[in-house]
């Protein structure tokens, strides 16, 4: 059973960094194309970073600079990281990490979800 498991989020406030994890289980993550996305309250769900396998990123135009994604496929790590800085008030947003056999910006082209993450940035 495939499953991507976020952790890390939390209430921080404006110029803050935190570090989400997206942990895998039933899927090797380094055989995937991996994206961050987040989604605001009342709000569609939007793309944030991607990684190829071979750990190249591309962003989101307003993320990058501020975001980076990162992936750690040593021996015994499944992970993917979302590193987040200087965080401001509009990033507050469920942010989940999704799995993708090819480089997308799209949600709907990520077959493989998490449950998602919480980040809440006060002013």
């Amino acid at each position: 059973q495939v499953q991507l498991v976020e952790s890390g989020g939390g209430l921080v406030q404006a110029g803050d960094s935190l570090r989400l994890s997206c942990a895998g289980s039933g899927i090797t993550l380094s055989n995937y194309v991996m994206g961050w996305f987040r989604q605001a309250p009342g709000k569609e769900r939007e793309f944030v970073a991607g990684i190829w396998r071979g750990g190249a990123s591309y962003y989101a135009d307003s993320m990058e600079g501020r975001f980076t994604i990162s992936r750690d496929s040593a021996k015994g790590k499944n992970d993917v990281y979302l590193q987040m800085n200087s965080l401001k008030p509009e990033d507050t947003a469920v942010y989940y990490c999704a799995a993708a056999p090819h480089a997308t910006r799209r949600a709907t082209e990520f077959p493989s979800w998490g449950q998602g993450t919480a980040v809440t940035v006060s002013s």
